[in-house]
């Protein structure tokens, strides 16, 4: 066979197979996309996990993932070189072999408070010269919450002559004897009569029951959004807000850890697909007051899933609650500023029986100001 018919058999061969990975190269191709948590708070890891087969006699020389994914969900060699502009592709290159399946584990780090879902991948294979290639899509929908930083309570620039500190020793202090919140280990003074006997021969030692407190007064943290009057004007520091969002997660954290009923609010809204982002009145974000077990987390993700923008000014947020007759509520507002369109709702509330404070988001400076009922 001469160097002519050696060109014609190979031309054929490589028209052949490309031919044949054109028409099945995606054939049986399945592809899985999962996280190992779906929650993390700002600055942690989190694995992202892929996972492609090849459900066909036909093995695959190579295989291309690209999905697309936000600036703040990056890897560690990504936060280093500090890519963080604009939205990112993660790549990612197999070969497959018939009916073999891969798995790929990838590290991320949430950089940054906020939802992040990863709906679609693309795809692409082609034949083994490289000549054709073929495109798909897969449906692969999972979702990142990244939960806002806890700071310590010292951190937060509450003022120093805070009544913060006297709705934790004063107002939630009194034990109602009717409302059981489980057994701890008994100590010196405790009431006899508080011996759970049962919790104690299981134990073999001392349990008593423990009383959850009566609390009439309940606890809403708020943040206020507003950085001019203008809901239609961009957020002029977004960065001092996403400050005050920190403020009022790690607020919750511990009011709720000291078992006191605490809610959250601001006159941010929801994105997509929580909230229909094309509405032109968006409903305002308000979680009601509670100390179960689950409000924190009920907190921190209706926190992560705030979009920076407003859905009304601040001052009309205020009025919702003067309009629904909010009593025996303690406010606390982180704020950039306090205006005087603000003092007319913070009057009406206390002259509900409320006590408001209002803490300025002054870089992180102690002061704020207390108005109390």
């Amino acid at each position: 066979m001469n160097i002519a018919w050696v060109i014609v058999v190979l031309l054929m061969i490589v028209f052949l197979q490309g031919f044949l990975y054109g028409k099945v190269g995606l054939r049986g191709i399945t592809y899985k996309r999962d996280f190992t948590q779906t929650t993390v708070f700002e600055g942690e890891k989190i694995e992202m996990v892929d996972e492609i087969a090849n459900k066909k006699l036909l093995p695959v020389p190579w295989i291309r993932l690209e999905s697309k994914m936000s600036p703040y969900l990056i890897t560690q060699s990504e936060r280093e070189l500090q890519v963080n502009e604009g939205e990112m592709f993660h790549r990612t290159l197999f070969s497959l072999l018939p009916y073999q399946k891969i798995t790929r584990r990838h590290h991320l780090i949430g950089t940054k408070r906020g939802y992040y879902p990863l709906n679609t991948v693309s795809v692409t294979t082609g034949d083994g010269v490289g000549f054709g290639e073929v495109f798909d899509s897969f449906e692969a929908s999972t979702a990142v919450t990244v939960y806002p930083t806890i700071v310590s309570l010292d951190d937060i620039p509450l003022p120093s002559h805070s009544w913060l500190g006297d709705i934790i020793v004063k107002r939630w202090i009194v034990e109602d004897p009717f409302l059981q919140a489980g057994i701890r280990e008994y100590q010196q003074g405790d009431p006899l009569n508080s011996i759970n006997w049962k919790a104690t021969a299981r134990t073999q030692d001392l349990q008593i029951n423990k009383k959850d407190f009566t609390a009439d007064h309940h606890l809403m943290i708020y943040v206020n959004f507003d950085t001019n009057e203008d809901i239609r004007m961009p957020i002029e520091q977004p960065e001092v807000i996403e400050k005050g969002l920190s403020y009022a997660a790690s607020l919750a954290n511990y009011t709720i850890d000291q078992g006191i009923s605490t809610g959250f609010g601001c006159n941010g809204y929801y994105v997509e697909p929580f909230t229909n982002t094309t509405e032109r009145i968006k409903s305002s974000v308000r979680i009601e007051p509670s100390n179960s077990g689950q409000q924190i987390s009920y907190i921190l993700d209706a926190i992560a899933k705030v979009k920076m923008d407003r859905s009304r000014n601040f001052r009309a947020f205020l009025q919702e609650d003067v309009e629904n007759g909010l009593t025996k509520t303690d406010i606390i507002i982180f704020s950039l500023n306090r205006t005087e369109k603000m003092e007319r709702q913070i009057a009406q509330l206390e002259s509900y029986g409320n006590a408001v404070e209002v803490v300025l988001l002054n870089d992180g400076k102690k002061g704020g100001e207390a108005h109390a009922s």
